[in-house]
């Protein structure tokens, strides 16, 4: 760690915020859905660490809760994507040609739809929901890991160990789920740390949009939509959501970092 320090502070900062999800019902100070009239918009003070919002509900609460939705968003949005990548990425480059052909063309034209417009569209046909969120962001955001793993595949599956495998009666399942695969896993693993942050930063936009997790469940997202209309009079409401986010985004690509050192 002490050569990598990019890796070291970017697993101390999702260590820390997952940590927190985690704890979320232990470590919360309030009820996260409390609605209190006497102190709306109440600045940060010894009760209300972070201050309050416009229906009085305690923003460290709310926060707290919102970091479960936004990394649960990010990081199981990604696992659909990479394991859509994968699945695809390794028959095109493993069987080529048709095959190939069809899944790499099919990749170049949903990458030349623009992603954030795709999942808006879908989102305005579907109920908006943080299932739906995850689904969505998912299934728009396989063609980076496809690609890479067929590129991987493509100069892993004429080497020796390969052939050796296939004169052994080896069947092309098991080439490529142990054999291909892990040895192809590293740039795909560097994506998905990029890419989790990238699903966070598009959950918080969609819900900062109305089209993401729906109130009064909270999320970073949909807290900074709530403080669109008190931004002159509470500042702290656009604040620590907004460093959160930043923050977690950060670690991420802290992490995403200090692996491309390690993979080389």
């Amino acid at each position: 760690m002490k050569n990598n320090p990019y890796l070291f502070w970017g697993l101390a900062i999702i260590v820390f915020f997952s940590g927190v999800a985690l704890l979320a019902p232990w470590i919360s100070p309030h009820d996260p859905t409390l609605i209190d009239g006497q102190n709306l918009l109440m600045p940060p003070s010894l009760k209300y660490w972070l201050g309050t919002d416009g229906l009085g509900r305690d923003l460290l609460s709310r926060m707290i809760f919102g970091a479960r939705i936004s990394l649960s968003v990010g990081i199981i949005a990604v696992g659909i994507s990479i394991f859509l990548g994968l699945l695809l990425g390794s028959c095109a480059g493993f069987y080529g040609k048709t095959v190939d052909s069809l899944v790499m063309r099919f990749a170049d034209i949903m990458l030349c739809i623009p992603t954030f417009f795709l999942i808006l569209a879908v989102i305005a046909m579907v109920e908006p929901s943080i299932y739906n969120i995850m689904i969505v962001i998912g299934l728009t955001s396989w063609m980076g890991p496809a690609r890479l793993i067929r590129g991987e595949i493509l100069s892993l599956k004429e080497r020796e160990f390969i052939q050796a495998e296939r004169a052994l009666g080896a069947t092309d399942a098991r080439i490529i789920i142990r054999h291909l695969i892990p040895n192809a896993a590293g740039p795909v693993l560097v994506n998905a740390t990029l890419g989790i942050a990238g699903a966070i930063l598009l959950e918080s936009s969609l819900s900062f949009l109305g089209l993401g997790v729906q109130p009064p469940i909270p999320s970073w997202g949909n807290i900074l939509i709530e403080s669109k209309s008190t931004l002159g009079i509470a500042w702290w409401i656009t604040l620590f959501p907004g460093l959160a986010i930043l923050v977690t985004i950060l670690g991420f690509n802290f992490i995403s970092e200090g692996l491309k050192k390690i993979i080389g």
